[in-house]
This record gives structure tokens, C-alpha cells and sequence, in this order.
């Protein structure tokens, strides 16, 4: 579920297509979104929650970048979900 909850938010898919070209400063992340310290704070923390961005400190700053485990596991849940072959029979209630 933290997966999910981390990729329905317009800032959070805008850090993820950040992150895809490698780690970034949350300082360089800043620029980019035009949003506030502590609203990206917030996204990044969701964002490390699920398991798909993970947070290094260094000095003051933190740095961010994509966890490719959780990116995995966000690819095969998702695979999971919507894999029709694999669903069983059909459970029509009108027919």
C-alpha cells in the first residue's frame, strides 16, 4: 500500500522523474519544485517509506535518489495487480 500512496501525488512523480537522471540534493530537488522545505520533507519521507527513494546525509543536506529493491517491488506488484492471465474465473453476479 505504501507503494501506491507514494506515487498519487503530482510532486511525488514530478521527484521521481528527477531522481530517474540519479541522486540529487534535496537543495537541487528544491529548486526544481518550487515548494517548501518542509512540504518536501514530507514528500521525500512517503517517498522513503515506500521503499522506492532512499536518503543519504551529507553535512546539512540530504540527498536522494531511486532504491532499485523498492523499484522492483513496486514493478512487481504492479505486475501482480493487473496480470489478467492469472485471475480466476469470472464471478458475474447478473449472468
Amino acid at each position: 500500500m505504501r507503494v501506491f500512496k507514494a506515487f498519487c501525488d503530482v510532486n511525488r512523480l514530478q521527484i521521481l522523474e528527477l531522481l530517474r537522471s540519479g541522486e540529487k540534493c534535496a537543495c537541487a530537488l528544491l529548486e526544481h519544485l518550487h515548494i517548501s522545505q518542509s512540504t518536501l520533507s514530507y514528500h521525500m519521507k512517503i517517498l522513503c517509506d515506500s521503499g522506492v527513494v532512499v536518503g543519504r546525509t551529507e553535512g546539512k543536506w540530504t540527498h536522494y535518489s531511486l532504491r532499485e529493491e523498492g523499484c522492483a517491488y513496486a514493478r512487481q506488484r504492479l505486475e501482480e495487480l493487473t496480470d489478467t492471465s492469472a485471475a480466476g474465473t469470472s464471478d458475474n453476479c447478473c449472468g
